[in-house]
């Protein structure tokens, strides 16, 4: 296939495990990004659709640290120094998970689409609860705390 025949289009799918050393400093420094993100409430001023996601926004990093490390997280940060690309669209995921790498089903050498995820079978639950982050609040997912 020449190069005109190929898409200028390419999926970089990026797969990690990160384990939380300090979830108050997660959850703080998720905090403070979104207060930088709102400012500062306003006394008085109660009720707003901004005031009404940044709470919402808050809630939810507070009671979870993998939806604190998404909100931390922009995939526009992985690529904006690459010279000659451009970021067209991005999406992402986090979810609590049970890791042991010693346990068979962790081998990243299989190439297959669940990489690094546990396979005990079928069942789905104990993968821990994902949270899609897609870039924008769609409301289909009933809790939808991504990141603007």
């Amino acid at each position: 296939m020449s190069t005109d025949e190929t898409s200028r289009f390419v999926r970089l799918r990026v797969e990690m495990v990160l384990e939380v050393t300090d979830l108050d400093a997660l959850t703080g420094t998720a905090l403070e990004s979104i207060a930088a993100e709102y400012g500062e409430p306003v006394a008085g001023v109660g009720g707003s659709e901004s005031a009404e996601e940044r709470m919402h926004a808050e809630a939810t990093v507070r009671a979870d640290g993998a939806e604190a490390l998404a909100s931390l997280v922009d995939p526009f940060d992985l690529v904006s120094e690459v010279p000659g690309v451009e970021l067209a669209q991005a999406s992402w995921s986090s979810e609590s998970i049970e890791y042991d790498p010693d346990a068979e089903g962790w081998d990243a050498d299989d190439g297959e689409e669940g990489l690094f995820l546990p396979r005990d079978g079928d069942d789905e639950e104990g993968y821990g609860d994902a949270v899609a982050h897609n870039g924008k609040n769609d409301g289909e997912d009933g809790d939808p705390a991504q990141r603007v």
